[in-house]
This record gives C-alpha cells, structure tokens and sequence, in this order.
C-alpha cells in the first residue's frame, strides 16, 4: 500500500494538509501499540507496523521535497538520480560555466566569485521552481508530462544542492 492510499488521499504534488494531519492523528489513535496491549503478540507487532508507516507516511507527505520523491520513485521515473546521464543534458551545459568557476575557487578563493557563483545559483533555482510552479500546486493526480517536469526539476534542485554545498565549504576553509 502506498503512503497516498494509506491516508486515503490522492496522488498529487499539492495535497491538504490539514487533512493529512487529521488522518495521521486519526491513525495514531487506532494503531499506537499503547492501545493495544492486551491484543494477541500478533496483534501488537500488526499495530507496531501499521504505527511506522504511518509515521513514515506522515513524514514523506508532509514534506513536499520528501512527497515529490515519493511520487517520482512510485511511478518508476527516478532510477540511478546520482547518475549524470539522468540529469537532463542542456542543464548540465548550463552548469559548465558554474562547475568551472567553483574550480578556480578551489585554487585561488576570490570573495567576490564566491558571490558571484551564489547569485547565478540563485538566479537557476528561481528559474527551475517556475518552470514547475503550476505541476507543484496541483491537486490533481499528475500526468507524465507534468511528471517528467517534475523529475527534471527534482534532479536539477539536487544537483544545484551539491553545488552549493561545494560552494559553502570552499567559503568555510578560507
């Protein structure tokens, strides 16, 4: 069973929240094994599962990083997301320029290439949340284009992360 279906929601980027923790409390209530300790050993252990995924759930679809992974991996669209060939070519065209300009940093640090590289990452994920805005705000169950878009958005965001964690370290040993 999957986290939507557990909580009885459908598969969408954008989901109520207020529902969600409705049915996460509703949830604790019926499955924390407290509740349940003059059930069968059989019983107990059912209710402990049924309380971790409902935990888990809870924590996957409350965050919408965590969520759009959940989507992603549950329609098979995520596969090796460490491997650059699944991160779409024309971006990583784009991140030349960057990736080149972190190497220089790596040499010699300049103050106001540190800058400078940080607002050109600001100006690329700025770029990237619009292109998906619209996919991100639906409550409607996804369809593959909007899912493709999503995926792309995911695997630039990240790549974008590991930039600016590369980034930050340079700034923090000068």
């Amino acid at each position: 069973m999957n986290y939507f279906d557990f909580f009885e929601m459908p598969v969408a980027f954008s989901i109520d929240e207020e529902a969600l923790k409705r049915q996460f409390y509703k949830n604790s209530k019926n499955f924390h094994p407290d509740f349940h300790t003059q059930s069968s050993e059989e019983e107990q252990e059912a209710m402990l599962e049924k309380s971790t995924l409902n935990n888990q759930a809870f924590q996957t679809l409350s965050n919408q990083d965590k969520r759009i992974k959940y989507i992603l991996d549950l329609k098979g669209l995520l596969g090796d997301e460490a491997n650059p060939a699944s991160i779409p070519q024309d971006f990583l065209m784009e991140m030349m320029e960057i990736n080149e300009k972190l190497m220089e940093l790596e040499f010699d640090f300049d103050v106001r290439l540190h800058e400078q590289i940080s607002q050109e990452l600001d100006v690329f994920e700025e770029k990237i949340a619009t292109s998906v805005q619209k996919d991100l705000v639906s409550t409607e169950p996804p369809g593959m284009e909007s899912l493709e878009r999503v995926r792309d958005f995911f695997l630039k965001k990240r790549y974008l992360l590991r930039i600016r964690e590369n980034l930050s370290k340079f700034a923090g040993s000068n």
